[in-house]
Order: structure tokens, then C-alpha cells, then sequence
């Protein structure tokens, strides 16, 4: 291929030879330095703080604040998400570390212990958190290879099924997680580490129950810096034109919190729970241990999606914001490598942080040359100044995750809103919500989608339908039930079916039209049979005669020996009069036998199929039987506003033949009317 070719299709695997040579250093780079600075302390403290939702130690979070913004600096689409830590995929994460490493498998005996879950028990908590790092950097290996596969098969719509309500519900219930996994570090209290159904309930039941052991200065510093993170951020967002960086409040408690503990020596005179020890410098790249895939690959999947759909959405507004566009399977893969390549220094899972990429974006930034920057101030946090937080509480990090829920959490009061909107939508978002706070994040999340499905297939099974009628004066048809003014054409009915028509709906469909011509073709004809029956027993015996004019009794000869209409009705047996006898009946006038036929006031029936986007060979079928079914009546069917591609596949499904042709087929519903 050419040159040129080539070079286009670099730059769609690499999107940063798209924007870099185009990036205006003058204009932008001032307002990137900015925001780099800003973001990067930011990402710093929320980095250590997420740790404590994977249950690694809280240094490994900044590593997962560094390394996935190196790759997708280069692979990635967005020009304003900040990559890294987010809680809600943080303690998914956490769910599977705890799950496949918990306390009980490290317990040791005698004074080799290196620590205490707090029952009592000494566990090694130095093989412990070592085993728990390998599995959360596997895990994110893993979610990788994942990402980068369905970017690749170009899935990327996958999101799609991921709808808004869901997503609200979702988030909710895992901020709610989030938020009970991280009280018992703000109390100071320890419990064990539950998974699955319920285990949000049993934490909480724990917690409450050692609440008597709760350290005082944990507590009070958690509270404060809750409070404090809270009332600034208020502030941020309604002074937000008028300050034109944001508060780094996280940052200034974090600092203020590190100097008290360590001038107050915390830790020795109140027995605080703080960091102790953060690694400084890199770890040497590992290898995954890819024998524990087999045991993380349900969860895997619904990491990744997550983690992708988070990404996605929150681009998604600042793409629409700046005017320009994302590509939904080239951040598959831009996340994809991130992950694969900050899986091997040892980093759980990465995506983006709603209240970060806030921060990178009102603080000015412009591209991930931010990004970047930001990423540099982590790197000095890891090289150099993470010993200076050894001193900082735990329990002032579990606040600062607790604060920053606070956006999340305000996302309850939608649920109203949806409610008067769309009360299905509604119902997604509550069952959501509820299935994820008692079945678990994982578990949650597929019973939402499926409910989410299930809502889809209702509403296709059981879509709108109603008979329409012309406004005077007009070529304009209306839902009769809902206006007053319109008029139905004499002789004529007039059905709209607002879905596609399939073989789980089509007895909606017919039930749908005999409640609009007020009348089942197959009694009507099937009485009409048992009538002519009676009619031509009795013109054989002598008591009724066929005339040209109708069917008239003999005079002098009474009816007391017509059969009733109670008799059994045998459909098998019914047969048309003989052509011996030529019969002219008038259906809608009153029989000299005593057969209750239904009247059939019409003599057309127009359905509407503007609404009808595809047909399957059972709807073919059907509708070609419910033809003949009121042809056999004398009723015409015609069919008006189709789709362009509905008379090609209707002409592949063998649908039309001599008795069913293709002039009963109308542009508009006005063109049928004024044809009959």
C-alpha cells in the first residue's frame, strides 16, 4: 500500500499521531502544565486511598495511578478522561482478591505471625498481601487481554446494552459497598472478609457488633476529613466560576493529616491504624499466574465491560462538550494494552475517576499531554515522597474515598424523575440497585442486564396497538381512544401495530385485531359454515327454499324442528352446500335458523406497518393466513406505510401467490382509504 495509506492506518491504532503534530503549545500547553499539576496530586492521594478497596497495600495504588496513562497516552481517543483508579472497579477487584486470598489461608502459629485479622487470630500478613497483589495484577492482566480482543472483534456496541438506568443503579449499589467496606477502616474495627449474596449485610452486622472497639482517633479524624473533603467540594461546584482551580482539599487534609499523626505519634500512644510503609521506587516487572485465570474469568468479563462502560460515558460528555468524537472500540483497546501492560507492574484494574477527569478538565486541560503530566507528579510521589506518608491514618484515606462518593450516591434522587418519565426505566434502576447490594457487584450487574433484556422483550411482546381514524378535511390518521374529532371511514377499520412483528408477539397481533373489528374471523366463518349446514338440510326437507332473492321459508311449514345453536359444534364436518343448490346469503340480515352469527360491520380492514421494522417466516405465515381468514368473510385486507425492504422479504418468504398479490399494498394509509 501507499505511503499515505499507511500512515492513515497508523494513526488509527495510534490516535496520538492524529493530535499530537496538530497541538497548539502556545494556546494549550500552559493550561496541560496546569491541569497536569493539579490532577497528579489528586490522583496521588485517590491512588492510596482506592488500595484499600482491592485490599493490597495502599502503595500499589500509586503504581495504578501511574503506568495505565503511559500507554494510553498513545493509544487513547478521549483528550480529557484521567486514567487510573476508580472505587466502583476498585472493589470489584477487591471482591475477587479477597475471594481467592482470604485472612484464613495465611493463618500461622506462635510468634512467626507478622499480624492480627483482629479475632484473635495471627495471621502473615507479609504472604498474605504479597499473594493478594499477584492476584489483583493477574486479574488486570487478564481484564486486558480481555478489553483488547473485544476492540479488536470490534464489539464495542456491547455498551450499548448498558443503558443509563442500569448504569445509575449499578453505581449506586457499589457506592453503597464502597462506602460500608470502608467504615469499619474509619472506625478502626476489624471483621472478616465477606463475598457473594449478602455479604453486605453480614459486614455491616460485624461491624455494629464491634463497634465498642472503635479507636477514638481513627474516628475522629475519618469524620473530620469527611466533613472537611465534603464542604470544600460544595464549594468547588457553586463557586466553580469564580474559582478558577479547584480546591485541592484531598491534598491539603492529606498533608495536615500526615504532619498531626506523625507530630502526635498517633500510632504508639492511641494505636491508630496508619500506612507504615509505602515501596519506594519501581518494582521489577512479573509474569502473571496465568493458572489462576481459570478462577477469575467470570468476574473478568464483567470488569472489563465495567470498567470500559465508565470510561466510555464519562468521554462520551466531554467528546460531546469539546465537539469532537471518541471511538468506542479503539478505547477497548487503548484500555485493553493499559492494562496488559500495567498488569505486569503489578497495578489492579484501570478506567477513569468521575471527580479526577472533573478536576483535569475545569483546571484546563486540554489533551493527555495533562494526562502525562500528572502522571509525573505521581512518579515523584512514588520515587520520592511516599515515605513521608508513612505516618498518614488509614482511616483519613477511607474518608477520602467516603467523600468522594457523595456524586454518586446523589444519583437516588433520579429515581423519581425516571419514574414520572418512564416507570420501566424506573424499575431497571431500582432492581438494579437492590440485586447489586444483595448479590454482589458481579452478580448484580448480570441480574440488571438481564432484567434490563427482559423489560425489552416485554415491550416488544407486548407493544402499543390501537384503531385509527381520518381528522376531517385531512390525509392525517389519529388513535381513535385519543382524540374526539376523528372519524373512522364507514365500512373500514383501520389497525396500527407499533412493533416489529415476530413469532413471540403475533398472537398479540391477532388478539389486537379482534378487539378492533370487534369480531373473530374464524367463529364468523366457522357459524357462517354451521348456518349454510342448517340451511341445507332444511331446503332439502322442504321446509326452506333458495331463491335468487335469499332464502325464504315455505308457507304453512312451521321452524319447530330447526335445531338449536346449543348443539356441539363439529368443525370437521362442516361443509359448503352443494353446488346442486345455489345459495345467495345475506350475513348481516336475519336467518330463518336459530344460529347466533356475529355481524361483520365491515368490509375492509387497513393495517398500519409504519411501526413494523422487520418480519420473521412465523409473522409471514400468520399474516398470510389472517388474509384468507377475512378474505373467506368477504373482508379486503390491505396494508399501508410499510417499510422499503418489507415487499423484498416478504417476496423471499413466498408470501404472495395468486390470491394474495401486491396491489393490496399501499404507500399511506390515505392512498388505502381512497382506493376502497
Amino acid at each position: 500500500c501507499s505511503r499515505k495509506r499507511a500512515f492513515q492506518i497508523a494513526k488509527s491504532f495510534l490516535p496520538i499521531l492524529e493530535w499530537l503534530p496538530n497541538y497548539r503549545v502556545k494556546e494549550w500547553l500552559v493550561s496541560d502544565i496546569i491541569s497536569g499539576l493539579s490532577t497528579g496530586l489528586v490522583a496521588t492521594l485517590q491512588g492510596l486511598a482506592y488500595a484499600l478497596l482491592v485490599a493490597v497495600p495502599v502503595g500499589y495504588g500509586l503504581y495504578s495511578a501511574f503506568f495505565p496513562i503511559l500507554t494510553y497516552f498513545f493509544l487513547g481517543t478521549s483528550r480529557h478522561i484521567s486514567v487510573g483508579p476508580f472505587p466502583v472497579v476498585s472493589l470489584m477487584v477487591g471482591s475477587v482478591v479477597l475471594s481467592m486470598a482470604p485472612d484464613e489461608n495465611f493463618l500461622i502459629a506462635g510468634s512467626n505471625a507478622t499480624g492480627s485479622n483482629g479475632t484473635g487470630t495471627l495471621i502473615d500478613t507479609e504472604s498474605r498481601d504479597a499473594q493478594r497483589v499477584l492476584i489483583a495484577s493477574t486479574l488486570t492482566f487478564l481484564v486486558g487481554i480481555l478489553q483488547v480482543i473485544f476492540g479488536a472483534l470490534q464489539i464495542g456496541f456491547i455498551v450499548r446494552y448498558l443503558a443509563d438506568p442500569l448504569v445509575g443503579g449499578f453505581t449506586t449499589a457499589a457506592a453503597f459497598q464502597v462506602l460500608v467496606s470502608q467504615l469499619k477502616i474509619v472506625l478502626n474495627v476489624s471483621t472478616k472478609n465477606y463475598n457473594g449474596v449478602l455479604s453486605i449485610i453480614y459486614t455491616l452486622v460485624e461491624t455494629f457488633e464491634r463497634i465498642g472497639s472503635t479507636n477514638v482517633a481513627d474516628l475522629i479524624a475519618g469524620l473530620l476529613t469527611i466533613f472537611v473533603c465534603m464542604v470544600v467540594k460544595e464549594i468547588n461546584d457553586r463557586f466553580k466560576h469564580k474559582i478558577p482551580i479547584p480546591i485541592p482539599i484531598e491534598v491539603i487534609v492529606t498533608i495536615v493529616a500526615t504532619g498531626v499523626s506523625y507530630a502526635a505519634d498517633l500510632e504508639k500512644k492511641y494505636n491508630a491504624g496508619i500506612v507504615k510503609s509505602i515501596p519506594r521506587g519501581f518494582l521489577p516487572p512479573e509474569a502473571p499466574n496465568v493458572s489462576l485465570f481459570s478462577q477469575m474469568i467470570a468476574a473478568s468479563f464483567s470488569i472489563a465491560i465495567v470498567a470500559y462502560a465508565i470510561a466510555v460515558s464519562v468521554g462520551k460528555v466531554y467528546a460531546t462538550k469539546y465537539d469532537y468524537a471518541i471511538d468506542g472500540n479503539q478505547e477497548f483497546i487503548a484500555f485493553g494494552f493499559s492494562n496488559i501492560f500495567s498488569g505486569a507492574f503489578s497495578c489492579f484494574v484501570a478506567t477513569t475517576a468521575l471527580s479526577r477527569t472533573a478536576v483535569q478538565e475545569s483546571t484546563g486541560g486540554k489533551t493527555q499531554v495533562a494526562g502525562i503530566i500528572s502522571a509525573g507528579i505521581v512518579l515523584i510521589s512514588i520515587v520520592a515522597l511516599g515515605k513521608l506518608l508513612e505516618p498518614l491514618q488509614k482511616s483519613v484515606l477511607a474518608a477520602v474515598v467516603i467523600a468522594n462518593l457523595k456524586g454518586m450516591f446523589m444519583q437516588v434522587f433520579d429515581v423519581p424523575r425516571l419514574w414520572r418519565q418512564n416507570k420501566v426505566d424506573a424499575m431497571i434502576w431500582v432492581f438494579t440497585c437492590i440485586a447489586s447490594i444483595i448479590l454482589g457487584l458481579d452478580l448484580g450487574l448480570l441480574a440488571g442486564l438481564l432484567f434490563g433484556l427482559l423489560t425489552v422483550v416485554l415491550r416488544v411482546q407486548f407493544p402499543s396497538w390501537g384503531g385509527f381514524g381520518n381528522i376531517p378535511g385531512t390525509d392525517i390518521y389519529k388513535k381513535v381512544k385519543d382524540y374526539k374529532n376523528v372519524i373512522e371511514p364507514e365500512g373500514v377499520k383501520i389497525l396500527k401495530f407499533s412493533s416489529p412483528i415476530f413469532y413471540a408477539n403475533i398472537d398479540g397481533l391477532k388478539s389486537s385485531l379482534k378487539s378492533t373489528v370487534g369480531f373473530d374471523a374464524v367463529k364468523v366463518y366457522n357459524k357462517r359454515l354451521k348456518a349454510l349446514r342448517k340451511i341445507q338440510k332444511l331446503i332439502k326437507k322442504g321446509k326452506l327454499k333458495a331463491t335468487k332473492n335469499g332464502i325464504i321459508s315455505e308457507p304453512g311449514i312451521s321452524n319447530e324442528a330447526f335445531e338449536t345453536d346449543e348443539e356441539p359444534e363439529d368443525n370437521q364436518d362442516l361443509q359448503v352446500p352443494t353446488k346442486e343448490v345455489e345459495i345467495q346469503v345475506d350475513w348481516n340480515s336475519e336467518l330463518p335458523v336459530k344460529v347466533n352469527i356475529p355481524k361483520v360491520p365491515i368490509h375492509s380492514l387497513i393495517l398500519d406497518f409504519g411501526a413494523v421494522t422487520f418480519l420473521d417466516i412465523v409473522a409471514v405465515r400468520s399474516i398470510k393466513t389472517i388474509i384468507k381468514e377475512f378474505e373467506r368473510i368477504d373482508v379486503r385486507v390491505y396494508f399501508a406505510s410499510y417499510q422499503d425492504n418489507l415487499i423484498s422479504q416478504l417476496e423471499r418468504s413466498a408470501f404472495f401467490d395468486d390470491t394474495v398479490r401486491k396491489d393490496i399494498f399501499f404507500l399511506t394509509v390515505h392512498d388505502a382509504v381512497l382506493y376502497i
